[in-house]
């Protein structure tokens, strides 16, 4: 990854969809500004290991995650709106997760997540990380060297770190 602790987040526009279902952007800055908040990047929704270890892992620890004053918690997969709202709720995350798309992968590209994953049919993705951003500033890292891998960026080992 590019983007060092200490730094400030990049501005970068994701994609969401409202409670009327109705396609919105946002700026990660604006879903950042003022928490602590922690951000997690899959390379796709409905994959193996983030549906089975990642985001899930969120979702069971939330309220962990908010006794350690994190008020919110965002996963960004380079999928679209629709997709991500789909998984989301497949997978449980009622509230407790903001489940935005980076369908172009700007964010990744700006952080310095994005990976080719085009020898498994998927294209341009981001890596699998988790980051704690406090008031839009990045205070801690953690980035799998493998996609398929979800050791530092679970939810349990994140947590505990922090």
């Amino acid at each position: 990854m590019k983007i060092k602790i200490g730094e400030k987040l990049p501005s970068s526009e994701l994609f969401y969809l409202d409670s009327n279902n109705v396609v919105q952007k946002v700026d990660i800055l604006d879903v950042c500004k003022n928490d602590k908040t922690i951000i997690i990047g899959v390379p796709g929704a409905f994959t193996k290991v983030c549906s089975a270890l990642h985001l899930p892992g969120y979702v069971k620890n939330y309220d962990l995650a908010l006794k350690k004053n994190v008020s919110k918690i965002v996963c960004i997969a380079v999928n679209d709106p629709n997709v991500m709202k789909a998984w989301g709720e497949s997978q449980n995350v009622e509230d407790k997760i903001f489940m935005a798309g980076d369908p172009f992968h700007k964010f990744a590209n700006a952080i310095g997540a994005e990976v080719d994953k085009t020898e498994k049919g998927l294209g341009i993705r981001s890596n699998r990380y988790t980051i704690l951003v406090e008031k839009g500033v990045i205070k801690k890292i953690e980035e799998e060297k493998e996609t398929g891998h979800c050791e530092l960026t679970s939810a349990e080992s994140f947590l505990k770190s922090i």
